[in-house]
């Protein structure tokens, strides 16, 4: 009796996963515009050299009169200068701890209220403050064995959420930050060792600075010097005692304006949250949201009430839609 070959087993090419439509989709190139734009910028100083009045002068400019809201983690410093700074009208927030994750929720806050601008006053406390990034850092390496290296990938996950939320309020945007003066031995012209005075350097991650559309240092007696600035006004410029609205609020949202078009932030919440909304029509809002580099707007969920942001929120929406289909 003829025996029957043994059966063969071939190996089944797995079932490829569904592309993701939101984050997979396609690399459109648009005309450059300067369209819903928004001022964001940094102060850097030491202890005494006005950063906190400096600041709220600034986004009182921003502001144009309106109320705007201040992120105060100085115990309180922004709102003793209520009655001495010109048009600074504001609410503030108080902070008494400082996880990356409570500035995302307070920056969305902000935005449900519709605060024309925001300042963080300062910054520095999410970095090293109380349950900031570094102590994030420190519990995640817990995890691993202590080892922090591997912790970085916890806590600069947690980093990289709060600057990109700080990024894309739909709002300008100013950020105070704690620094230290730098100084470097170097041989003078008697060939000396002497300590000179290289600037300030900011209590946040390395390299902060570039993540604004300009930045500034202030040093002990109220001289301001810009130290990176994509607006033209302000390149190589010093300014002594500055008015922060008149000096450089205004010529920034000229720059910004100038041949620009606003664009209101929340005509894109309320098409996403609208009852009439369908899978397609959430995909192509998703697109012109990240078209507008606006997917990390931060904002409260308008069901649950808790902080994400406007692509995350698109993106559940559309996903809901198309999988009750």
């Amino acid at each position: 009796m003829s025996q029957l070959p043994p059966p063969v087993r071939r190996a089944q090419n797995p079932q490829a996963p569904a592309a993701d439509e939101y984050d997979n989709g396609p690399f459109t190139f648009r005309p450059a515009s300067k369209d819903g734009q928004r001022a964001r910028l940094s102060l850097q100083g030491p202890s005494g050299s006005g950063k906190t009045w400096t600041g709220l002068s600034i986004a009182a400019g921003f502001a144009e009169g309106e109320r705007f809201a201040v992120i105060d983690t100085e115990r309180g410093a922004a709102s003793l200068y209520i009655d001495d700074i010109p048009g600074a009208r504001f609410d503030t927030l108080p902070m008494r701890r400082y996880d990356p994750r409570d500035l995302i929720k307070a920056l969305a806050a902000a935005a449900q209220v519709g605060y024309p601008a925001v300042m963080v006053d300062s910054l520095s406390h999410y970095w090293k403050g109380t349950d900031g990034t570094l102590d994030q850092v420190d519990k995640a390496a817990s995890k691993y064995g202590g080892n922090k290296f591997a912790g970085w990938k916890d806590g600069g996950e947690l980093q990289t959420d709060m600057i990109e939320a700080l990024m894309a309020y739909p709002g300008h945007v100013v950020a105070t930050m704690r620094a230290s003066t730098k100084w470097v031995l170097e041989e003078n012209d008697r060939g000396q060792k002497v300590p000179v005075d290289k600037g300030v350097v900011a209590e946040q991650r390395k390299g902060i600075e570039f993540e604004f559309g300009v930045a500034a240092e202030l040093n002990q007696q109220n001289q301001l010097r810009f130290i990176k600035s994509r607006c033209p006004a302000f390149r190589g410029l010093k300014l002594d005692r500055p008015d922060g609205a008149r000096d450089i609020a205004k010529p920034y949202l000229d720059w910004l304006r100038a041949g620009a078009k606003d664009i209101d932030t929340t005509a894109w919440v309320d098409l996403a949250s609208s009852a009439t909304a369908t899978p397609d029509s959430l995909l192509a809002l998703y697109r012109e949201v990240e078209a507008a580099s606006a997917l990390a707007t931060p904002l409260m969920h308008p069901e649950t009430g808790q902080p994400t942001s406007l692509g995350a929120y698109i993106k559940e929406r559309g996903l809901a839609l198309k999988n009750a289909q």
